[in-house]
């Protein structure tokens, strides 16, 4: 599958979803699932063993028999297709999570070894045609065949046994939800050679183990293994439910060679229009901003704080931000007002952020960021991850722990004055002619200190472009939001089309008094520079 592809059925799954309505039939009796084999010792090390093992072998790609049926489901059929209640994992047990199965179809179509871990000992589930209605899908349950296998899974908790909260579904990608109970953008186990010149690879998960959690237990471990042509992994999550969802992440990769790009803590969403950017889908869409996610925030290794709007460029564009033991990055939804949005289906006011903390020293590298160009909501066209300046090497251990926070507030943010907006239009000054192409930049800051300001305090906009001229800057306070609003005119002073990035923050006395905002904007062609 293109990545575009596989990106578009990911991102689909998310604008649905994932929806419980359509997953789960009708209540039934409680039902025996099946088990294959005799249970086997289990643990991380083990796990960690096996996926060093394998990085020693040559890849084998995997293997599956998914009847043509199956393998032609288009998406209403696929839909179609409904998880059984009595046959949730630890349904009848009275624990706090349930665990429900993906059926196998659609852009799902290689099946993963999913198995029970129970005091140190683990057994793989077996796949069952009566765990699923089929309904109006076309597929008959006699018909399956009986080692068919799952394409994943989804995690629900006691509190709405209706709804999940987090699914694994579709090479190593994953969702998580918060409060708001809504999916939005993913996480992904890796990625590899993300943005370059050459066709991205996808590492799978290719075996889970569930580990039956303690009766009263609030978190859910889960092990995964991950294989690729260019590497293998183990994995270990922490799953807590809550208002912000918590998950701690264990990562152990060990390369069959050299990676030139290698994406750790990838972070995956969507952006194609908003305030700042309005080139695709504002003059055509009756919505005024669609976007799971608006910026990219870093917490530099320093301790300064970053903030980039994100864009939908005409362009694939690559930015790496050089960093030394980052503090954490996410994919950040900071808007979330209704009104800028009036999306009253899929709610994208209601889209998670996500962060990543580092739980340990990452040691240099950076926070690599891909935008590419989208016309389709559906299709997921940015990525975001950490690259360690150190390529992995063949035979090497890499290891990684971090901790994931899924929500719409984060644990961690600037205790200076944060980016509220970012809006671009036509420069020069109202009512007078204008006599060449600039464009206005206008940005609003609240928070920190800013409230604090009296009149007389003189607050400078810090701006610095790699190439044109800034004219026209101001600083001043916006009531409506008890900040401050810094615009500024960039004029392009040559004909290239090559990006300006451009960097700005307030300060008071050589203090700063925000966190950075970084823009990367690509000038048209000179032909199309109208005033």
């Amino acid at each position: 599958m293109l990545r575009r592809d596989f990106l578009k059925a990911s991102a689909a799954l998310a604008a649905a979803g994932f929806p419980a309505a359509s997953l789960l039939a009708a209540g039934t009796a409680p039902a025996q699932l099946k088990f294959l084999g005799q249970p086997q010792a289990f643990d991380y090390a083990w796990l960690k063993g096996h996926a060093k093992q394998l990085a020693g072998k040559a890849y084998e790609p995997p293997v599956n028999h998914i009847p043509p049926e199956v393998k032609a489901l288009d998406w209403d059929q696929y839909q179609a297709i409904s998880y059984r209640d009595g046959h949730a994992l630890w349904g009848e047990d009275q624990l706090r999570f349930q665990v429900k199965f993906f059926h196998l179809g659609l852009f799902f179509k290689s099946p993963v070894q999913i198995y029970e871990l129970k005091n140190g000992q683990a057994q793989e589930l077996a796949y069952d045609s009566a765990m699923f209605n089929y309904g109006k899908s076309g597929l008959k349950a006699d018909h399956m065949p009986k080692d068919l296998g799952f394409a994943g899974f989804r995690v629900n908790f006691h509190t709405d046994l209706e709804r999940d909260i987090t699914a694994f579904l579709g090479a190593s990608y994953f969702r998580a939800v918060g409060a708001e109970w809504q999916y939005g953008l993913s996480a992904r186990g890796l990625a590899i050679d993300c943005g370059m010149d050459k066709p991205e690879e996808f590492p799978m998960f290719t075996s889970f183990w569930l580990e039956r959690p303690a009766k009263d237990s609030g978190k859910l471990v889960v092990y995964a293994l991950l294989d690729s042509p260019s590497v293998a992994g183990a994995y270990r999550f922490e799953i807590q439910p809550s208002a912000t969802m918590v998950m701690d992440v264990d990562v152990a990769l060990y390369p069959r060679k050299t990676i030139e790009r290698m994406g750790v803590a990838p972070l995956t969403s969507m952006f194609q229009y908003g305030e700042n950017d309005r080139r695709i889908g504002a003059s055509d869409d009756w919505r005024p901003e669609i976007h799971d996610s608006d910026g990219l925030a870093m917490q530099r290794g320093n301790g300064e704080w970053i903030w980039r709007p994100l864009v939908n460029p005409e362009h694939l564009r690559f930015n790496a931000y050089q960093d030394e033991n980052p503090r954490g990055f996410g994919l950040l939804q900071r808007d979330r007002n209704f009104d800028h949005y009036q999306d009253d289906g899929v709610f994208y006011d209601r889209r998670p952020s996500l962060w990543v903390e580092p739980k340990s020293g990452w040691g240099k590298g950076a926070v690599q960021l891909v935008e590419i160009p989208t016309a389709d909501e559906t299709f997921d066209n940015i990525v975001a991850f950490w690259n360690p300046a150190d390529k992995p090497q063949a035979g090497q251990e890499r290891l990684f722990a971090y901790r994931l926070h899924w929500g719409s507030k984060m644990p961690f943010t600037p205790p200076l004055a944060q980016v509220m907006a970012t809006r671009t239009g036509m420069g020069g000054v109202v009512g007078q002619k204008r006599a060449y192409y600039s464009r206005r930049f206008a940005i609003d800051f609240a928070g920190g200190d800013l409230a604090l300001l009296g009149k007389d305090a003189k607050v400078k906009p810090m701006i610095s472009v790699s190439r044109g001229k800034v004219e026209i800057t101001s600083a001043r306070p916006l009531d409506a939001i008890h900040g401050y609003r810094v615009m500024f005119d960039l004029k392009p002073v040559d004909d290239s089309v090559e990006p300006i990035d451009i960097r700005v923050y307030l300060a008071a006395d050589s203090q700063p008094l925000s966190e950075t905002w970084l823009y990367q904007w690509t000038p048209p062609a000179p032909a199309k520079r109208i005033y």
